[in-house]
Parts: structure tokens; C-alpha cells; sequence
């Protein structure tokens, strides 16, 4: 993560600006001090008079030091009883606008109080200058501290803003990952399981070879229909509406049927419960609760070896409960970790939409993935 010291020098003025804005300022107030009209004074205003303003080449490395530079000049320029120094308030202001800037409300506030301090100091030995040009300089001195203070708050959101366009990138990249998981794994799974199988019986079943490479085929069109929804989805096209989803592009309880017939063809046996009122459910819950199913199928078949699937969707009022269980051998330690891409995908999809999920193995055998989705609560109708 970016400090806020780090963004806001990448949009202030470079380096080599500053120095010959130091440069300038130096030279024409070295210039008027020569040409004015009780004539040069002694050397010690010039020396005084260019560290009011050749500081300013380093007001991003050292704001605060660059103030105090500056301001001490300033009150010696006024002790040695020179008038005010010409240039030295544009380099004051310079300094208080940046130390507001890059630094603290508080040490921007210290910085203006010190400011004002020197002001005061120079109408009292400047006894031409009157108290109301000395608040007026008080007065100019606290606008070059709001607009740095502005400039800070700017820096600042446009910081936050960066990080909330960030998060939004990466959350993106995180959702596309679990779809893309999702279709691959689970397809790829079916057809390396089928392909494998007819092979090892073609010479001797060509029956169950033939049943085989047809699921092979049917899986694999079925993947790439998915692929196509999914790149629709992530296509821009400006020409047409907000770019919303179309909802066949989101797989969901609906395609049920269809998965537990392709799982039951690729071998698994697979029992379905429903209870409660079975329904349409919005976009989000109803994706979630088939890639749950979903995935939770395909580890059976990749894992559990020789078993049977059972899957119980129980409808309430604002939860969906979903349990996909079976009798198999338990996985490995490896494939129930944190680094299982799996089941992090289902529990990030669940905890999204603010679910609860969990996966563990069966007390005697087998493994169970349960899910509480919420979804919106059922409508009925009286005519």
C-alpha cells in the first residue's frame, strides 16, 4: 500500500521546478534589494534574504525544515530593523502551503501560529506598518494553509479512491477465478474420469466405451456453452444496454437436473431432497447454491472413489440450506486445506452474500459440505 507522503509527492511539482522556482524568487529579491531606493543594505539582509526563499528547493524532501529555514530569516531580517524583505512572504506562504500539504493539521497548525508570531514581530519593528496590514498578513498566511489543507483532503481521496478501484480489480479477478474454476474443474474432472474409463474398457465393454465418450462430448459442449456465457459477460458492449448479466448467463438450481444426470452418467450415483417451497431464487444466491452443488459433486467423484452423493435443499423463508454428503472415503488432508481452491471458492461465494459455510468430514465415513445461503423471503399470492 501506497503511504499518503508517497501519492502526494508523485502529483506535486518535480524537483527540478522547485529548484528554479528558488532560483527565481532569490535573484529577483536580491535584485530589488540592490535597486531599491534607500539603496543596498548590508550583506547580512542579502544572506537573510536568500534563505527566506532558496529553501524552497527542498520543500518536498523537508516541508517542516523548509518552514523553519524561512521563518527564521524572516525574524532575523527583522531584528537586524530591515523592513520586510521583498519576496520573503511569497516564500513563506510557499512554505506554510506545503507543510499543510504534506504533514499534519497540527504541525500546519504550529507552522501558522509561528508565522503569525513573525508577523507580529516585524510590525513591531517595522513602525510604518500598521496592526491592521499585520492581521491582514495573519489573514493571507491561514489561506495558504486551508488551500494546502485542501490539497491534503484532495490527496488524500484520491488515495482511497485508488484503493477502492483497487479492492474492486482484485475482488473482480477473484470472482472470475472461482468461474473459472468452477467450469474447468468440475468438466475437466467428468472428462478425464469418462475418457479414462472408455479406454480402459474399449477393447472389452464397447457398450459402456461408447456411453462413455458420448458424456465426454456432451460435458465438453456443455463446458464450452459456459466459457461462452461467461466471456458474454465479461465482454463490453457499449452499444447495447448497462451491461448487465443476462440471466442465462448465470447457471443456477434450474441446470439441477442436467448436473446430477451427467454426474450419475459419469458413475455417481446421486439421490436429490427438496423440502420446503421449492422457487426462483434472485441471481446471486441461486448461482452460489449451484456451484456449491456443484463442486461439492465433483469432489465426490474425484475423491470420495466408489460412493454415493446424496444432496438436500431445504427452502426456508430467507435461507436456503444446502448439505451435499456421501459414503466414500475421506479426502486427504491436502484437498480439505486452506490451499484447496475448491472449497475457499465455495465458502468466499457463501460468505459473500453473507451465508454460512462449512465442510468436514462424517462421522463414520464420508464427507459433508453444508451451506445457509439467504435468499429473499417467499411471496405468496391470495387471489
Amino acid at each position: 500500500m501506497r503511504r499518503y507522503g508517497d501519492l502526494v509527492s508523485s502529483y506535486a511539482r518535480p524537483l527540478l521546478v522547485d529548484v528554479l522556482l528558488a532560483v527565481a524568487l532569490t535573484a529577483l529579491t536580491e535584485l530589488t534589494m540592490a535597486t531599491g531606493a534607500n539603496g543596498p543594505p548590508g550583506w547580512q539582509a542579502y544572506v537573510l534574504a536568500a534563505f527566506a526563499t532558496a529553501p524552497i528547493a527542498l520543500r518536498q524532501r523537508a516541508p517542516v525544515a523548509t518552514m523553519a529555514v524561512i521563518l527564521a530569516a524572516v525574524a532575523g531580517y527583522s531584528l537586524l530593523g530591515y523592513r520586510n524583505i521583498p519576496g520573503g512572504g511569497v516564500g513563506v506562504l510557499i512554505g506554510l502551503f506545503t507543510v499543510a500539504t504534506l504533514r499534519s493539521r497540527a504541525t500546519a497548525a504550529a507552522a501558522w501560529v509561528l508565522t503569525t508570531a513573525i508577523l507580529t514581530l516585524n510590525i513591531r519593528f517595522a513602525g510604518s506598518v500598521t496592526w491592521t496590514e499585520g492581521v491582514q498578513g495573519a489573514l493571507v498566511a491561514m489561506g495558504a494553509w486551508a488551500l494546502g489543507e485542501a490539497t491534503r483532503r484532495w490527496g488524500q481521496r484520491v488515495e482511497a479512491l485508488g484503493e477502492r478501484a483497487g479492492r474492486a480489480v482484485a475482488d473482480e479477478r477473484g470472482r472470475i477465478a472461482r468461474e473459472l474454476h468452477d467450469i474447468v474443474a468440475h468438466h475437466m474432472s467428468v472428462i478425464s474420469l469418462q475418457a479414462g474409463l472408455a479406454r480402459y474398457v474399449l477393447d472389452t465393454d464397447l457398450p459402456t466405451a461408447k456411453a462413455a465418450m458420448a458424456t465426454v462430448g456432451d460435458t465438453s459442449r456443455e463446458a464450452l456453452t459456459e466459457l461462452r456465457r461467461l466471456l458474454d459477460v465479461l465482454r463490453v458492449d457499449h452499444g447495447e444496454d448497462d451491461g448487465a448479466a443476462p440471466d442465462d448467463a448465470r447457471p443456477g438450481l434450474a441446470s439441477l437436473e442436467g448436473l446430477v444426470e451427467r454426474m450419475r452418467g459419469a458413475g455417481l450415483p446421486v439421490e436429490v431432497v427438496v423440502r420446503g417451497h421449492a422457487r426462483a431464487l434472485p441471481p446471486g444466491p441461486d448461482t452460489c447454491a449451484y456451484r456449491v452443488v456443484q463442486e461439492s459433486l465433483t469432489n465426490v467423484l474425484k475423491h470420495a472413489g466408489p460412493a454415493t452423493a446424496r444432496v438436500d435443499l431445504d427452502y426456508g423463508d430467507r435461507l436456503l440450506a444446502i448439505r451435499v454428503s456421501d459414503d466414500g472415503a475421506t479426502p486427504e488432508p491436502f484437498h480439505l486445506g486452506p490451499d484447496s481452491r475448491g472449497l475457499r471458492g465455495m465458502r468466499e461465494r457463501v460468505e459473500l452474500l453473507g451465508g454460512v459455510f462449512t465442510a468436514e468430514p462424517v462421522a463414520g465415513g464420508g464427507f459433508a459440505v453444508t451451506a445457509e445461503v439467504p435468499v429473499e423471503p417467499a411471496v405468496e399470492w391470495n387471489p
